[in-house]
């Protein structure tokens, strides 16, 4: 009874906290950072409490060599946000003393600039690595969950000076930025099979240094040898002065993971309905539908509805294959979509289907963007799904078909 009592406290007591926490109580923050790093008794109660408040705090993870300029720089960064009107939380992580078990040295210190000029509106917190590998500690998560609960809009995490197998931190943040320093030179290529690939931006730091062009230009060149497809930016920043700066956070914001707070509310809108994106199903045209199922029920596939559509004049079949499925399309008349097709191609794929959550409106954006569409409107097709066709030559040679969710 007594032991359900104390529990009962602790709880009360942590809640108290955390309602000091989201009220702006830097002292409360810092105290429930400490209980969550700590993992003392009520650690758990206070994480899953901060797990029901959290959620869209961009957490944006600063990371590369020793001497690169990290925390100047992050100081620069935190500055420019408050600026932008966010609150931003700050986590610099120190190496661990061999002897104490401390941080060898407090970003802290290097960051009084950001601190002097912020008000309540950045709070930075150093904490030990205490030996684990990949640039982070293990507490570096609860701490980015209290920070968010707690309301920050903007989360930044400063790394160790990490080598080339250190790359934990993108992992843990929406974006990663990877920071170098002119004069590099072999240490470039050197990254570049591990922590060179985690990076969603790229900065030169110091580029008012001689080779910073250069050093850029490796990247660029680097990126254009791995045939990755889109470029990731590649930013110049002089962190001491600010330089580059505004470049670097709108690259930020635009790194993977969809942006939330950093983007307007058209940005918002936009991949709300973008981001669900996914495979629907494959037609395939055949000849008879009742020779071609032979094949496929001897995968261990079952046609699970069939029916027949009219204006398009072609009887479906339709085969579920995990979360998306194939169709199989016989023509009703030699004249119709598939009859033409079957015709001059013969037998195969004929289009590749994806679901959005908005067809309509992605209807009138392929449109407004001149995109060469087939279908003059969004159509009902089997099974009742809506969907418009959009032509091989905006596609490079597939003819897609785009269903609604």
């Amino acid at each position: 009874m007594i032991a359900d009592v104390d529990a009962a406290e602790r709880r009360n007591g942590m809640l108290e906290m955390l309602e000091r926490v989201r009220g702006g109580d830097v002292r409360a923050l810092a105290r429930a950072i400490s209980l969550a790093e700590d993992g003392g008794e009520g650690a758990k109660d206070l994480l899953d409490a901060c797990r029901e408040l959290a959620g869209g705090a961009r957490k944006i993870g600063v990371t590369g060599a020793p001497g690169a300029g990290k925390s100047t720089l992050v100081d620069r960064m935190a500055r420019w946000l408050r600026e932008q009107g966010k609150t931003v939380g700050v986590i610099a992580i120190d190496p661990t003393s061999p002897y104490t078990g401390g941080a060898l040295l407090g970003d802290r210190i290097r960051m009084q600039d950001a601190l002097m000029n912020s008000g309540e509106g950045i709070y930075v917190r150093s904490m030990a690595s205490r030996g684990t590998l990949g640039g982070l500690s293990r507490a570096v998560g609860d701490a980015c969950l209290v920070m968010e609960a707690g309301g920050r809009d903007v989360i930044l995490i400063e790394t160790v000076g990490v080598g080339q197998d250190e790359v934990e931190i993108a992992r843990l943040a929406d974006v990663t930025v990877l920071v170098l320093v002119p004069g590099m030179g072999d240490e470039v290529q050197s990254l570049k099979a591990g922590v060179m690939e985690i990076a969603d931006v790229f900065v030169v730091n110091k580029s008012d240094r001689e080779g910073a062009e250069r050093t850029a230009a490796e990247i660029v060149a680097m990126q254009g040898l791995s045939g990755q497809g889109e470029m990731i930016p590649v930013i110049r920043t002089v962190a001491t002065t600010g330089e580059g700066v505004a470049e670097l956070m709108e690259a930020a914001a635009r790194g993977e993971g969809e942006c939330r707070r950093l983007s307007d509310p058209a940005e918002m809108q936009e991949a709300s309905w973008m981001g669900e994106l996914r495979l629907d199903h494959l037609g395939v045209a055949v000849k008879s539908l009742e020779r071609a199922r032979s094949f496929y029920e001897l995968l261990g596939m079952k046609i699970t509805h069939e029916e027949t559509v009219e204006h398009e004049q072609v009887r479906v079949a339709m085969l579920p294959m995990g979360e998306s499925r194939m169709e199989l399309l016989e023509p009703v008349g030699e004249d119709s979509v598939i009859g033409r097709f079957l015709a001059k191609r013969g037998e195969g794929l004929h289009h590749v289907a994806m679901k959005v959550g908005d067809v309509d409106a992605m209807y009138l954006r392929l449109k407004e963007n001149g995109v060469r569409l087939v279908s003059d409107r969004v159509q009902v097709g089997a099974g009742g799904h809506r969907y418009f066709f959009v032509h091989p030559a905006s596609t490079g040679g597939v003819l897609v078909e785009v269903v609604g969710a």
